[in-house]
């Protein structure tokens, strides 16, 4: 190569070399003056004007994202930032970490700025998640997201595909991505038991307290019969998988369990297995602590979707059967007697459970507990109300070896058989088998006790049975003597 020839290539560089510079300074003070002189509403002006211009010349499309919808927050923001944390793209260089106080799951989220490519069916699609900063309006008040108030920031996300894609966004993609979110957010969420917060109850968005339900219980090491669990965990799975069949036939998404038999029989054990299962919220509903049917609506719309709602004891805690006007008058004017108190009515909580309050939500499980079936009024118990009737009843032999090999961490002994023989001619709950078994970590010395203690325990249940046949038979003996008496009148008048 020649002299002359290198010496024009090295003119050309420089030439190229300071118009590229010239153009780089003068964006730069054009930058500089913009930020400092002109307002920012023009800024967004020019802004979306060159945006607009260069669009025209180009075959992708950008997709703007907005966090809120007016004062609604956007259900397709909440679950790209759900769905995009996991992912990195080689061109990220910054993510953000953060555990909540007593959260089990670390999350991990874009940074501001920072693009995220993702695959679907073929194509990619390119995330960038925008923060921008506004100047703060001292009027404007957003109470559904008091952060972003706070920080004048407006978040989005930026999605940018080839336009031939567009209507696979639309019909395939977002359906998709709020699919995965659902999972993944379910999938790292921490069960919490909620209780009603008397003193908020009319702010719906604090009318419920939560902490974290830290119960161990699971189906695996429920002590109750085989057979039983196997129903009631396909009737779960059965129910989580029917969204669409309850949308064709009509019925709100939601399920009634009740669960009925002795105390110590394993019910509250049972619904943190089901809660540990479905990884469901709990909402724990004290009726007494309600005033009238409508707090018991308002409680209702304020429970989340997929959740289980409890009300233990549900005989106890309230009167359900309707009452009479005249019973009602003679009890309202009774010293001390309180008719502002306990209006929770049974056609209100029938209402709450099958009615058109109901449907005020979806994948809900409500479930009720008692000890006596028999007192609740038939109107509870029918179906559509409460589906599924599961008796706990008193610990079986199936029951006793679970909690064993739980306990003891032994499949069987030599003592097996004399026990299982007490289990099936004593009425005695797994709680207290349970309570036995704890005393000691020697096998053989456990068994032996428990042994004793079923004895006992039968020869109490025994006693107990003579005592309520003798006082049954007194109060027949003086029922018939006194038919006998009325009789005797009857003749003797005649």
């Amino acid at each position: 190569m020649s002299s002359t020839t290198a010496e024009s290539h090295l003119a050309a560089a420089k030439t190229v070399l300071s118009t590229v510079g010239s153009i780089a300074a003068a964006a730069m003070v054009i930058r500089t003056v913009s930020n400092d002189y002109l307002p920012p509403e023009f800024q967004d002006y020019l802004s979306f004007g060159l945006r607009t211009f260069f669009s025209r010349f180009s075959s992708q499309l950008t997709m703007v994202i907005d966090e809120f919808d007016g004062l609604v927050n956007n259900e397709i923001y909440e679950a790209a930032e759900v769905y995009l944390g996991p992912k990195i793209s080689p061109t990220t260089r910054r993510l953000k970490v953060s555990k909540p106080e007593n959260e089990r799951s670390i999350n991990v989220s874009m940074e501001r700025n920072q693009e995220v490519v993702d695959s679907f069916e073929g194509a990619e699609f390119k995330w960038v998640w925008v923060v921008r900063q506004v100047e703060s309006s001292g009027h404007f008040y957003n109470p559904r997201d008091m952060n972003s108030t706070l920080r004048s920031e407006v978040r989005s996300f930026e999605l940018t595909l080839h336009k031939k894609h567009k209507q696979r966004i639309l019909d395939s993609y977002f359906p998709y991505l709020l699919k995965q979110a659902k999972s993944l957010k379910q999938e790292k969420k921490t069960v919490k038991i909620h209780t009603v917060d008397i003193e908020n109850l009319y702010n719906i968005n604090e009318a419920w307290t939560a902490v974290n339900l830290d119960h161990p219980a699971r189906f695996e090491t429920l002590a109750m019969d085989a057979e039983l669990k196997g129903r009631i965990v396909k009737d779960l799975e059965r129910f989580v998988k029917r969204r669409e069949y309850y949308r064709r036939v009509g019925k709100a998404w939601k399920r009634g369990y009740l669960l009925y038999g002795p105390p110590g029989t394993g019910k509250s054990s049972l619904i943190a297995a089901m809660a540990n299962f479905l990884n469901f919220d709990i909402y724990d509903l004290e009726l007494t602590e309600l005033r009238c049917n409508s707090d018991l609506r308002r409680l209702l719309v304020a429970t989340a979707n997929r959740s289980i709602l409890v009300v233990e004891d549900i005989d106890c805690t309230i009167e359900l059967k309707d009452r009479s006007a005249a019973g009602a008058a003679v009890r309202d004017s009774e010293p001390g007697g309180n008719h502002n108190q306990n209006k929770v009515t049974l056609s209100g909580l029938l209402n709450f459970v099958d009615g058109l309050w109901s449907s005020c939500g979806d994948e809900r499980i409500i479930i009720f507990t008692t000890n006596h079936k028999e007192k609740l009024d038939p109107a509870l118990l029918r179906p559509g109300r409460m589906d599924f009737h599961i008796h706990m009843s008193y610990c079986t032999p199936c029951g006793f070896r679970l909690l064993a090999s739980n306990y003891l961490g032994i499949k069987s002994h030599e003592l097996y058989g004399e026990i299982e023989e007490l289990i099936r001619s004593t009425e005695v709950t797994p709680a207290d088998v349970a309570e036995q078994l704890l005393k000691s970590d020697e096998p053989d010395e456990v068994l032996r006790d428990l042994i004793e203690f079923l004895t006992d325990k039968r020869m109490e249940n025994e006693e107990a049975a003579k005592a309520k046949n003798g006082v049954d038979g007194e109060l027949l003996g003086e029922k018939g003597d006194e038919s006998q008496k009325q009789e005797e009148e009857k003749q003797e008048e005649n």
